[in-house]
Order: C-alpha cells, then structure tokens, then sequence
C-alpha cells in the first residue's frame, strides 16, 4: 500500500469522525484499549509464575531468568518502541495498535513452541516488538479524546491494564501448571509432549488476535483536537517508518546518523564506549547475554537522539531542553526499577519460602495485583490531577507518597513469617506502588506540543523500559545469585534481593525534587518556546 493510499484513509478516517473532547465514544475506546493494555500484561507477565517450571525444565539460574523476563523483551521493547512512536505520530494510531497486538499475541503463542532459552528468549523479543506499538500510540489517542485536565485520570484507568493483566496472568498461569500436572503428571504422554508453561502460553497467546480486529475498528481522533491545537497532517507517514527504522537498527544507526548530519565520529567514539563498558561487565558478572544487550539499547538511544537533534530539532529541543521532562523521566524508571523487580520475584519467593503451591501464589498474588493495582492507579490519577488545580507540581507529589509507603510494605511482605500477612502485604504494597503509573505520560504530554506526544512518550518508555524492566527483574535475580553463592538458600537469598532493590528509592527522591524545581517555569513556557523554534498550530 502505498503513502498516499494510506494516507487518504487517514483522511477518511478524520472526516467521518471528529470527536468532541470526552463522551460515550470516547469511553468505549478508552475501554478497548484498556483491553489491549490487558493483553499486553497478560502476555507478559505469566513469565513470572511461570518461572519455576522454566528454570527447573531449561535448567537456567534466577540471573538469566531475570534477563529472559526483563532485558530480552525489555531491550527490543524499548529500541521498536522509538520508532514505532515517532511512526504513530504521523500515521493512524488504532491501525499500528491493532498490527502489534496481532504480532505480540502471534509471538506469546509461539513461545509454548520452545524447547530451549534461546529459542525462548527469541521469541520474548518478538513479544517486545509487537508491545512496543501499543502504549505511545494508545497515549496519544487518548490524549485527542479527552481534555488535558482529565489527562492523568484516563491514562491511569488506561494504565490499570498493568495491573489487571499481571493479575489475570498469574491466575491463569498457576491454573494452567497445576491442571496440566493433574492431567499429566507424566509429560511424556502429554499431547506433543507440552509441559504446562507451553500450554500457558499458547492459551494466554491466541484470544489477543480476536481482539486485534475489534481494535481495526475503532475511529481514528483528530490530532490536537483536544486542546484547539489541531496539527497539519503528515504527507509520507511510511518514510517517517523507514528513516526511524534506520536510527535505531545498526549498522543502519551511522549512515542515518551522517544522512543527517550528526557526528559520527561521536556515534562511533559512543559505541567504543560503550562496548568497553559492557566488556567490564560481562568480567564482573559472566553474564554475556545481558550486558551485550543493555549496550546496544545504550547505543541505540545514542545514535536516535543524535539523529532527532538534527531531523527534528523542536522536538529534540521541546523534550531535552526541559529539565523538568528529563528529571521526570529518569525518577519514574527508578520506581518501575522496584516495581517490575518485585512483582516479578514475588511468585517465585512465595513458593520457595512457604511452599504454595503455583496455582494458590496465581490466585492470591494475582488478585491482590489486580486489585491492589487497580486501586492505586485509578486513585493515583484521580488524585493527580485534583491537586495539579491546586499545585503546579501537584502531580509529582504522588510520587514522593509512592516511596514513602511502598518501601515498608514490601520489606514488611518479604520479611513476615506468615504467608496469609504476605499475600495481604502484597495486596497492600500495590495500592501505592502503582499511584505513580499515569504521572509521568500526563506531565510529559503536558510540556510538549501535539505532534510530538508519541515520540516523548517512547523516550519515557525507553526510559522506564531500560531502568525499570531491563535492570530491575536482573539485578535482584543476580543479587539472589550472588547470596545463593554465599551459602544463603535459595529462599533467603531472593528475600534478601528484593529488600536491598529498595535502595533505589534514594536516587527517586532525589530526580522528583529536581524536577519540582522546574517544572513551574517549563509548563508555562511550552507555548513560547515552541514558537521560538519554528512551531506552527492553529490556536482554537
């Protein structure tokens, strides 16, 4: 298909419906998408219950389980996610969440296929790629559809799917592994021989492509609509796809860097750096796989910012010239740092620690997860955004009550001797551990102009995806490792893991003040400086 046939059902699309800020509409999409959202988390983080089975068939360390959960899906999540949201910013947003949904949940469903880590940890990749559409994309059209002053509220509903999907992925994965095992306690006489994580994630995988065309359907919102500042639209939206392709995709990354003009004697003296960076940790730690990785996401981000300085300078500057969008997006990564970290160990600790079995850490996790989540980031929205009418900085605020209260329940949780304390701990922990969620799209969407809301939600994404998702499951299954290797059982060990990843909570205290500081002065500039660097909208 070509741009200019794709181009016109863009404008076919706009035409038959210019929807008005909020409403019945805008309610169902907001609904559909928090379906996506769901899916999205539901294929993700069955990994998590999942894990003793894998490890014990694939014979793997709590390290390289950490690197199959967080750093193989998070790397490419975050390196697809740049250009697929500077591509959502020009093309028709529902029609690049549908073809992802369709891929990740095509890719979830092959991973019951796999028979050995790396063939696993490819198709984990493939589950990265297809999730890297939804959530820029899904931001800005949400963005469209309701006015800013509701922003954080609708992200955070939106966000919810997090915690939902987790949930129902621990359920569902724990169902799957004990009626499997009832099934077949000898997996040689099992279909195919499948063992229960296989079936896991062909059943968890398949519902998504059915949902994949409900989302086709869905209209298409005017760009900027919501805030009168209605944005041209693009002519060529598959050669924005292309050139942000190259950006990120080495070793396409230096001629897109010399094509337009960067230095690449700096993207090659970036890539040295770094190279030698990820050789001192492979020596440190024997882990080859994850910090090969890690280095080409660093070098990736690198080589994109050096183009985007160039191709697309209000943007670059619109973003990285605010120190309150900078500070913003590296305190919220921290939080997700403990949280993906957490969330991930907390089945397996369980079961090692109390002996539960899969199916009840599926059900009790799950649905204090579920709810807990729920609870705190539609809460943590709601609550954003009534104290943004009151103080500037009035949504950062709820990341300082995220530290505050979520650090002692978790130490709490995994030192307890009681499993029933646990799962209500757990439950608890959740409330405010997810208030965060909606705070840093709604502040980034906030201090940028329309066209540009996808691509600083990719680089918020990139950002939380590399700390949070990359480091946090990682460095906790390592620290666990490293005890294990000290004499600690196995147990012990992860409790001890879990505990010091809380420490990362100094260094969000320290990002969130900073960005106080300045967001006041950024927020109110957004309009000024936009002009200053060329921007033209229609002001309604």
């Amino acid at each position: 298909m070509s741009d200019s046939d794709l181009m016109g059902e863009q404008l076919e699309d706009n035409h038959a419906s210019e929807p008005k800020s909020g409403g019945p509409y805008a309610h169902m999409v907001l609904f559909v998408l928090v379906l996506v959202y769901i899916f999205n988390f539901i294929d993700r983080n069955i990994l998590s219950i999942l894990a003793e089975d894998i490890k014990a068939d694939l014979g793997i360390s709590d390290a390289e389980m950490g690197f199959l959960y967080g750093t193989a899906f998070a790397v490419f999540y975050a390196v697809f996610g740049i250009p697929l949201a500077r591509f959502a910013d020009v093309w028709t947003r529902r029609s690049l969440v549908s073809v992802g949904l369709l891929f990740w949940s095509v890719m979830t469903a092959l991973s019951g296929l796999a028979r050995s880590f790396p063939i696993l940890a490819m198709f984990r990749v493939g589950v990265g790629i297809g999730e890297a559409s939804a959530s820029p994309a899904a931001y800005s059209m949400l963005s469209d559809y309701y006015a800013p002053k509701h922003r954080a509220t609708v992200i955070g509903i939106y966000s919810s799917g997090v915690y939902i999907g987790g949930g129902i992925g621990l359920i569902l994965g724990g169902l799957i592994l004990d009626t499997w095992a009832t099934w077949y306690p000898d997996t040689t006489l099992a279909p195919f021989g499948l063992k229960g994580w296989h079936v896991a994630f062909m059943v968890v995988g398949l519902p998504g492509v059915l949902l994949a065309g409900l989302v086709r359907l869905l209209r298409e919102p005017q760009r900027g609509a919501s805030e009168g500042l209605v944005a041209p639209k693009h002519p060529a939206p598959f050669s924005v796809l292309w050139t942000e392709l190259a950006a990120v995709i080495p070793p396409f990354t230096i001629w897109s860097v010399y094509r337009h003009g960067a230095s690449v004697t700096r993207n090659l003296l970036a890539a040295s750096l770094l190279a030698v960076f990820a050789w001192g940790m492979i020596e440190l730690t024997g882990n080859l796989l994850q910090w090969v990785a890690l280095s080409i996401a660093g070098y990736v981000t690198v080589s994109w910012l050096q183009g985007l300085s160039t191709r697309d300078k209000a943007s670059f500057r619109m973003m990285f010239h605010s120190k309150a969008l900078v500070f913003t997006t590296l305190a919220f990564p921290t939080i997700a740092f403990v949280s993906y970290g957490t969330s991930f160990w907390t089945a397996p600790f369980l079961i090692r620690v109390h002996g539960v079995t899969a199916a009840d850490v599926g059900w009790y996790v799950g649905i204090g997860n579920a709810i807990g989540g729920l609870i705190g980031v539609v809460m943590g929205g709601m609550l954003a955004d009534r104290m943004k009418l009151y103080f500037v900085n009035g949504r950062l605020m709820i990341g300082i009550v995220t530290i505050l209260l979520t650090a002692p329940l978790i130490l709490w949780m995994v030192k307890t001797e009681d499993l029933t304390t646990a799962y209500w701990l757990n439950f608890a922990y959740h409330i405010p551990a997810s208030m965060w969620v909606s705070i840093a799209p709604a502040t980034v969407n906030d201090l940028v102009m329309p066209r540009m809301r996808a691509t600083a939600g990719a680089w918020f994404l990139l950002m939380n995806t590399i700390i949070g998702l990359a480091l946090g499951p990682y460095a906790m299954g390592r620290l666990s490792d490293m005890f294990i290797a000290g004499g600690a059982d196995s147990g012990a060990a992860l409790s001890q893991a879990i505990a010091w990843g809380q420490c990362i909570f100094i260094l969000t205290a320290i990002l969130l003040a900073l960005a106080m500081r300045y967001l006041p002065g950024d927020e109110a500039s957004r309009l000024n400086r936009a002009r200053a660097l060329g921007e033209t909208f229609d002001q309604k």
